[in-house]
């Protein structure tokens, strides 16, 4: 260098290129700028220094908001304070309350030192349970230490809920698998863990919390049962049957009529067609296909309670998983609902999916109603144009929806359709009643819809 500089005191690096020069400025050209020396090397390391003490008060500032609780830092900071004015002012009371408030401190700090060295490992229950069955979650500790530990009481968050679990001292090679029992009372998806300890002052001054296993979800399914197939009883006698739309290629002879080009010669009746001197060809009525749709109303005004909603969307989940499993063509449907502050409401409806039992009824575990959902009537009118070539229609409900609200849903549909309205209610008498081409059933339980499915008369 020719000014005789050090490099590290050099402030300033020229870069030269085609369009000129360019000065590149750093953090110690901006604090020294081009002073140099040992005065310009000690203020850098004195910024360094601070910045370095910054982070470390920064990380023990979060440690301890992490541990200390609001009343914590009320009396951490309090004490002091109370101790200096009842010294200043000579009140005994004040002294007192100091003194206590600082031996409160000592004593929670004391609560923090110290780990745990158990091993905590969450076995949860199965992946899928139905609604009332029984579901467990077992919590394997282990002492791997050489040390007997100490009982401590380990917390299980469940769903909203905080279960704790007492797990006594263990010697050394130890292992205690205490269980749980999961509420399975009402259907939706359950969170389970994750499993943490907590240590805290009797008074509540530090909580110092860890994690050792992670969460598991379980899925709780509507409650369901087996019922007939659908390829026998009431639902195979909606369907099979000839309709007025007539075809070259079906099952149900209509009538003969004069060939025209492009008709495949393989319907050609020679019979007639030796008689006329002209081709006649077959002409057949179309017969239904095999497809079936669910269409299940979530909109509160359908239902006259929880329990008829619950009962719905059970009967949907048993004709759904039966249809699967007979391997029908199946489209399941429930209406949008328009969250709280939409500008505008969700005109739609969301098709559930049906590859598997296990599919749909993961769905139809987590499915509520709502007042700002579609009704019946939406509902059927937007499933008719989503769903094309359905044989036989499928409206689950509620009890508060009148005979007029059923004939217009099922209006919606085209006349080749047979619809069948399901009205869910736990307090009426199971029937079988027909509104003009609409059928409808009335269950009180899901054993009322297997003898109605199998054709039979509600009990």
């Amino acid at each position: 260098m020719t000014d005789g500089s050090s490099p590290r005191s050099t402030a300033t690096r020229e870069v030269t290129g085609s369009s000129g020069g360019s000065t590149v400025t750093t953090a110690r050209t901006r604090l020294v700028g081009e002073r140099t020396g040992w005065s310009a090397d000690a203020l850098v390391t004195l910024v360094r220094l601070a910045r370095a003490v910054g982070r470390g008060a920064s990380r023990t500032a979060r440690a301890a908001s992490s541990v200390v609780t609001p009343l914590g830092w009320t009396v951490i900071a309090g004490s002091p304070l109370v101790l200096l004015a009842g010294y200043s002012w000579g009140w005994t009371e004040l002294v007192l309350a100091g003194a206590v408030g600082a031996a409160l401190t000592l004593v929670a700090i004391a609560y923090l030192v110290g780990r745990i060295r158990l091993r905590f490992e969450l076995v949860p229950p199965p992946a899928r349970v139905a609604v009332g069955d029984e579901a467990t979650a077992r919590l394997l500790v282990s002492n791997p230490t050489s040390r007997r530990s100490f009982g401590t009481v380990v917390d299980l968050p469940v769903g909203e809920r905080i279960v704790p679990i007492a797990v006594p001292g263990l010697g050394p090679g130890d292992r205690v698998e205490p269980s749980v029992a999961l509420p399975t009372d009402r259907r939706g998806r359950l969170t389970v863990g994750p499993v943490k300890t907590v240590r805290a002052d009797p008074v509540g001054l530090v909580r110092r919390e860890h994690h050792w296993a992670d969460a598991a979800e379980f899925i709780i399914h509507p409650r369901t049962i087996d019922v007939p197939s659908t390829s026998s009883g009431l639902v195979r006698d909606l369907e099979g049957q000839p309709t007025r739309d007539l075809t070259v290629s079906d099952l149900a002879f209509h009538a003969l009529r004069e060939y025209v080009p492009g008709d495949d010669r393989r319907h050609i009746h020679w019979k007639s067609s030796a008689k006329t001197g002209t081709f006649m060809v077959r002409q057949y009525e179309e017969t239904r296909r095999s497809r079936m749709l669910l269409a299940l109303s979530i909109a509160s005004v359908d239902f006259g309670s929880d329990a008829e909603f619950e009962l719905a969307v059970s009967a949907a989940g048993s004709l759904g998983a039966r249809a699967i499993r007979d391997a029908r063509d199946l489209d399941v449907v429930v209406s949008e609902i328009t969250p709280e502050f939409a500008k505008r409401a969700v005109v739609a409806v969301r098709p559930l999916p049906t590859l598997t039992p296990n599919r749909l009824l993961d769905e139809l575990a987590v499915v509520e109603h709502g007042p700002a959902a579609l009704g019946v009537i939406d509902v059927a009118r937007l499933a008719s144009d989503a769903v094309p070539g359905v044989s036989v229609a499928i409206l689950v409900v509620g009890s508060t929806v009148a005979p007029r609200r059923l004939r217009t849903a099922a209006a919606a549909f085209p006349a080749s359709v047979e619809v069948l309205a399901m009205q869910c209610d736990p307090e009426s008498v199971p029937g079988r009643r027909s509104l003009g081409s609409l059928t409808v059933l009335t269950v009180g339980s899901l054993g009322d819809l297997r003898r109605a499915i199998r054709g039979g008369e509600a009990e």
